[in-house]
């Protein structure tokens, strides 16, 4: 596995637990340093700056966070591409996986110390920026390194550790020191559980004589996936993108939901309790779903019935306005998101056009994350202010994601 041209060739030989838990646990370490601010910091930080900045503290947010996903749209690709084109004796992604782990631990400090708009704007953007880079190495580990029929539940793991991540991030940011102890908490986790895969198991090379020609204008172009030429790839995409944006848009304002829309009594501790049955949820379905779909041969129906099952749970929350409803709702959208993350993550790498462009591709595919955080918030935003409060939030969102878990059939590739 050490030889250049395994880089590029189809894996075949399966990966083992080590391998796996190593990266699972960057990959959730990735996730405690976006969900921590994400959940609870940043939300925080919005309110006590929004007097000065002549915005309610929704919009605040929405603006920061959205400001914060553009970023996120450009990054993701951009760094996959260029680790696809990395000649390291370190490999393609350790050298990315390692920058931006370090960037995203002294961003999220710049963040603990912010001021002011300007410097929560800053902070997050570049958040974004170096915790992507990251992220964009980790994910690509997965087509380079693991065989078509292991890949459910390796994304099962990366799922279940993206949850614990989420989690850990809602926990540290809950509970350590205030605003400034939740982002210096979250800096050193970030760095800790990515140290283990870095350190420990060596990436794959690729030989100079496989590194595609260096020009500005192909490069630029490649970024470009023609739905026509690839159509399972759009519409894998287009499904991702609409039940992202689903739950984007339940999660944006969760805080102030429980606290302006349930008047629970401390929002933050909520969204923890919330984040922690959802978890449990997830957790019980995520690699399950994963091994299931690997034994049959089949993504496409998990990926169907999984989405349902979340717009179903986002549609209780409009109807079912209360703490008990929240409960349910966070577990049955556990569930639904579990199987969903494990198997379409492997569908995902099912449909990547070129083996060159792993890096690339899947950060094209992420784009479909990062861009409903900037959609969410300007769908968002409207429909609490003016439209129909909560219950039109809700609601639309609950659309969305059911809109995107049927066209699923439309990828004529895989079963």
């Amino acid at each position: 596995m050490t030889l250049p041209a395994v880089a590029l060739a189809e894996p075949a030989d399966r990966v083992g637990r080590g391998w796996t838990t190593a990266l699972s646990l960057a990959n959730g370490a990735i996730w405690v340093g976006w969900y921590g601010p994400l959940q609870i910091l940043l939300a925080r930080q919005a309110e006590q700056f929004a007097p000065a900045s002549g915005m309610p503290k929704e919009s605040l947010l929405a603006w920061v966070t959205g400001v914060g996903a553009v970023v996120s749209l450009v990054a993701n690709p951009l760094f996959g591409a260029l680790s696809d084109r990395t000649v390291s004796r370190h490999g393609r992604r350790t050298p990315w996986i390692v920058a931006g782990t370090v960037g995203g631990a002294l961003s999220l400090l710049l963040l603990a110390g912010a001021d002011g708009v300007g410097a929560l704007f800053l902070g997050w953007g570049l958040v974004q920026l170096t915790l992507n880079a990251a992220f964009a190495a980790v994910t690509a580990a997965v087509p380079d390194r693991v065989p078509r029929l292991q890949r459910g539940v390796v994304g099962g793991w990366l799922g279940a550790a993206q949850l614990l991540g989420v989690v850990v991030g809602t926990g540290l940011a809950t509970t350590v020191g205030g605003v400034g102890g939740g982002y210096a908490a979250c800096a050193v986790f970030t760095l800790v559980g990515v140290a283990p895969y870095v350190l420990r198991y060596p990436d794959l090379r690729l030989a100079p004589a496989d590194r595609p020609a260096w020009a500005w204008r192909p490069f630029l172009a490649g970024f470009w996936i023609s739905p026509g030429r690839h159509p399972d790839f759009g519409w894998a995409w287009l499904t991702r993108f609409l039940i992202n944006l689903g739950n984007s848009l339940v999660l944006l304002y969760l805080f102030y939901y429980l606290r302006d829309g349930l008047h629970y009594d401390d929002p933050g501790f909520g969204v923890l309790i919330l984040t922690a049955v959802n978890g449990a949820t997830l957790l019980a379905t995520v690699v399950v779903g994963g091994i299931w779909s690997d034994r049959i041969g089949r993504r496409k129906p998990f990926v169907l019935w999984s989405g349902a099952l979340m717009a179903l749970a986002t549609g209780l929350l409009a109807v079912w306005q209360t703490w008990t409803g929240a409960v349910v709702a966070a577990a049955v959208l556990g569930i639904g998101f579990g199987v969903f993350t494990s198997v379409d993550f492997a569908l995902m790498t099912d449909v990547l056009p070129e083996a060159i462009d792993r890096g690339k591709d899947l950060g094209v595919i992420n784009i479909a994350n990062s861009l409903p955080q900037v959609a969410a918030p300007a769908l968002a935003a409207p429909l609490v202010n003016h439209v129909g409060g909560y219950p039109a939030l809700f609601l639309t969102a609950a659309g969305v994601g059911l809109a995107g878990a049927v066209l699923v059939r439309q990828i004529q590739g895989v079963a």
